[in-house]
């Protein structure tokens, strides 16, 4: 099969897999998938990120939805995730696509689907669209109908949105001053729009589909040069987005880097403690386990679900879910959308900050107090698919003794494999959207963390 849809849409190297023959494919699939839904009359949208010729994919993708007959509402602009998933919900449509390959590398390129209440497709409808792939002929003739399409402002209508649900007078009112780093990415003039110049200190805020190098993903690898620019224009906090912004990371106003481990705790913790707000959790796998104390102190039912943010999201469409996240900076609040939205969840912690007059440091520092110090990384490793299928086959059995010394307590394979010992757990799982072998470590101390990942990268 030249399509195959992953944990997020699907995702192709650029002229090897992603191409246009390959994308008529996947958006011919789609449009008949659409059709059936129950909102086919309303249409679709497209949005695009800004990614090598995202923009003429988004097109063609538009043209491919008309020749079927589906009304398209095409983003007149690069635009980010949210914003898309926010306009498919808002006008309720039948679904919504994006062009990105979201934090891969350059060289990708992807097709995300959106449904119709503003979220991932849940698994069942990707599996749907799957099915209808081999039916798909390559040679179907296509014939625009561009009476069908519109052009459309979905970032001015993302902004207004946000205007509404964000306290944005009582950030501008405390002066905070703002660092934000787009990674060339999608959400590189959405805060710019909201603040004034004198607030803000913008990083990678152009577009280069090359992304200077670096992998356009909020975590402590692709950041170094960022933190140093940080330092030079000292603001009080940072915002740090991915390449179609519905994912982040912050900078504390020290330089120190937050993950959205903490920031999910700080947010779950701000909801129930300061707005009395209930309901259900939902994490991932690779989650803190902080949420689980969290929500065993407050008597909420938290749920434990597969990597990856569809997962999440299909519960925020059926239960009475508070807030969702995942670990690789994926967090979403119900009230305002069942999708991640890096760019909302920042404003939201500025808001947080100045309501409560507390630096991004202190809210962290609060976290550890009441429940203990912890830390996390990830390490990604390019492994031979011999030697990724050897490491897997070793971490299912369960069966190794320790961890870098440390004594098993519990083992969980619910997605991946995960060990639990004393202080902290690391999990062994295969990346669904790259040819990549990754080992996750949350601890009580950096020096354990380390040990453990160390330990890990050895089995491989």
């Amino acid at each position: 099969m030249q399509v195959k849809f992953g944990t997020d849409g699907w995702r192709a190297i650029i002229a090897k897999d992603y191409t246009y023959d390959n994308l008529k494919l996947a958006a011919l699939a789609s449009a008949r998938y659409f059709l059936q839904h129950p909102n086919s009359a309303k249409g679709v949208c497209v949005g695009y990120d800004t990614r090598f010729m995202s923009k003429e994919f988004a097109e063609y993708t538009a043209e491919l939805f008309s020749s079927q007959g589906l009304r398209v509402f095409l983003s007149d602009n690069f635009v980010s995730t949210p914003a898309v998933s926010l306009y498919t919900k808002a006008k309720q449509l039948a679904g919504g696509i994006v062009i990105t390959a979201s934090h891969n590398p350059a060289i990708y390129n992807g097709f995300k689907v959106k449904a119709s209440y503003g979220g991932p497709a849940h698994p069942e409808v990707i599996a749907q669209i799957e099915q209808i792939l081999p039916q798909i002929d390559p040679r179907t003739a296509v014939v625009p109908d561009t009476k069908l399409i519109e052009l459309t402002d979905i970032k001015g209508f993302y902004l207004t949105y946000l205007k509404s649900s964000i306290d944005l007078p009582l950030i501008r009112e405390s002066r905070i001053k703002i660092a934000h780093n787009a990674m060339f990415g999608a959400g590189q003039d959405l805060i710019t729009s909201l603040f004034d110049e004198s607030m803000l200190s913008c990083y990678h805020c152009s577009i280069n589909p090359g992304f200077g190098g670096i992998n356009p993903e909020p975590i402590p690898q692709y950041i170094e040069e960022f933190i140093e620019f940080f330092k030079e224009v000292e603001p009080d906090v940072a915002i740090i987005n991915d390449g179609d912004a519905d994912r982040i990371g912050m900078l504390d106003e020290t330089g120190a880097f937050v993950d959205s481990h903490k920031l999910f705790a700080i947010i779950l913790k701000d909801l129930v403690e300061q707005k009395h707000q209930t309901g259900e959790v939902a994490k991932t796998f690779a989650l803190t386990d902080v949420i689980d104390k969290i929500c065993k102190r407050y008597n909420l039912v938290m749920h434990e679900l597969p990597v990856g943010f569809k997962h999440v999201s299909k519960l925020m469409t059926t239960n009475n879910i508070l807030i969702g996240g995942e670990e690789s900076g994926g967090i979403g609040i119900t009230s305002f959308l069942p999708e991640r939205d890096g760019v909302y969840t920042g404003l939201l912690i500025l808001e947080m900050m100045t309501r409560r007059n507390k630096k991004l440091s202190e809210l962290v520092q609060e976290l550890y107090d009441e429940y203990g110090f912890f830390c996390y990384n990830r390490l990604d490793l390019r492994v031979s698919d011999e030697i990724k299928q050897a490491i897997i086959d070793r971490a299912s059995t369960g069966s190794l003794e320790n961890i870098a010394g440390y004594k098993i307590l519990k083992f969980n394979n619910l997605d991946g494999y995960k060990y639990h010992f004393e202080g902290g757990w690391m999990l062994i799982r295969p990346s669904g959207t790259e040819p990549i072998l990754r080992l996750y470590c949350e601890a009580d101390s950096q020096e354990k963390v380390d040990k453990v990942l160390a330990f890990a990268a050895k089995l491989a």
